[in-house]
């Protein structure tokens, strides 16, 4: 399996682009984790990965989808990106994942990738925008992955996705991307809609013979004004989708992502390990694309470093999410979400201005945390490096200490 992944890599992929990935993704991301490890032990705290949501406008109308995508549109613009990026490497970073709504409807998004040639950039996307042309510039680009995300067969993109014909128009992105040797991904936000049809190792040995590099499986979080709860996947499920994950690791010539779990199949949050955090397109510092508050903005004048370090919110989240599970807080307790939202006085970063009300009116769920079936990866190569790279970083192993901020009488903390 590693030679055939080994030679798909280098025979299906643009060399420059490849080496591009090792150094500027893999050595340089290595580096920025290890930059993260030594600042943790001196107490201090910036995440060495940052996703940037850089527009909230779309094309598409997904079901569950929680950015306001109808709203008027607002992007992260060339001159704030440009600092953003800057000052995140003078902390070590040099990995950033672009978000929206969709990335291509930003007027300047190549401006962005371009004036950063020492970085690399995930960018996700539904690829309906990605032309031949367009595909061609990100090869010369060389720094960029396009994450394209395919959420079910024909009928079921068209009613998951709220438009017609979207699958046809995406697997066209996907082919563009891959005839120009891009390291190209799809994702997919796993629910019962398309459970059935994409983790199976049919969907998988397609991807494969397509040319595409890795995959990612999300799985569904009903949040937002419409969260469409009846989607949301069993603990069965989930135990499912990790078995499969773990399996194709081990025997299929393709990458695959996920970010619920170390390698010895135990459950994390990425936010409350503090390997990575949100910023949505208007600024606002979030802890996740779905904890949609916030105390702190990007437009800041202080240095990033120092708004994050600074931060008691986004610290009493990490703490009350590593405390509380190591599942997914926003699911398994919404309730203690929303008192640090009200206890911090974290405004709502949304244009809608109902967050508050959606997470009050939040049943409590299961998430990925289930320590009765803890799934080890089989895959030495993964584990190995989930054991460096992508692991709690001691955030469950702290003492359940009261919250570092004043008046915190009215927190209620969960037992782990």
């Amino acid at each position: 399996m590693y030679l055939r992944m080994a030679k798909r890599a280098l025979f299906e992929t643009d060399k420059r682009l490849l080496w591009k990935l090792m150094y500027n993704m893999g050595f340089k991301g290595l580096r920025s984790v290890y930059k993260f490890k030594q600042r943790l032990k001196r107490g201090e705290y910036f995440p060495p990965f940052l996703y940037v949501s850089i527009i909230n406008s779309c094309n598409l109308r997904c079901q569950g989808c929680w950015v306001d995508v109808a709203a008027k549109q607002q992007t992260i613009d060339l001159t704030a990106m440009n600092r953003l990026i800057t000052e995140a490497k003078e902390v070590g970073n040099s990995f950033f994942g672009i978000v929206g709504g969709e990335p291509f409807m930003h007027p300047e998004l190549f401006d962005i990738l371009e004036q950063h040639p020492d970085c690399y950039f995930q960018v996700f996307t539904n690829g309906q925008f990605i032309t031949d042309e367009k595909a061609k510039r990100l090869r010369k680009l060389g720094n960029v992955t396009p994450l394209i995300s395919v959420e079910g067969t024909e009928i079921v993109s068209d009613e998951r996705r709220g438009r017609k014909d979207v699958l046809s128009k995406t697997m066209q992105g996907i082919e563009n991307c891959v005839n120009n040797k891009l390291l190209t991904g799809v994702c997919t936000s796993v629910c019962q809609t398309n459970i059935d049809d994409l983790v199976t190792d049919a969907w998988v040995d397609r991807l494969i013979e397509m040319g595409v590099m890795y995959t990612w499986y999300h799985v569904y979080r009903p949040m937002g004004p419409d969260p469409e709860p009846d989607m949301a996947l069993t603990p069965e499920q989930q135990t499912r989708i990790r078995k499969f994950v773990v399996e194709t690791r081990a025997t299929k010539p393709i990458g695959v992502i996920d970010a619920y779990y170390d390698g010895e199949g135990r459950a994390l949050c990425p936010a409350a390990t503090g390997i990575s955090h949100h910023i949505n397109p208007w600024g606002d510092i979030e802890p996740c694309p779905i904890v949609q508050f916030s105390k702190e903005s990007i437009h800041d004048e202080r240095h990033i470093r120092d708004v994050f370090r600074e931060s008691d919110f986004l610290q009493d989240f990490r703490q009350l999410a590593a405390s509380s599970t190591r599942g997914c807080i926003v699911l398994e307790r919404p309730d203690l979400l929303e008192e640090l939202v009200v206890l911090h006085g974290a405004k709502d970063a949304t244009v809608r201005q109902t967050a508050l009300a959606e997470l009050q009116a939040m049943e409590n769920r299961t998430s990925q945390y289930n320590p009765a079936v803890e799934i080890p990866e089989k895959n030495l190569i993964y584990r190995l490096v989930k054991r460096f790279c992508f692991n709690d970083f001691g955030a469950y192993d702290a003492p359940v200490n009261p919250l570092p901020s004043a008046n915190k009488e009215s927190m209620v903390t969960a037992d782990r």
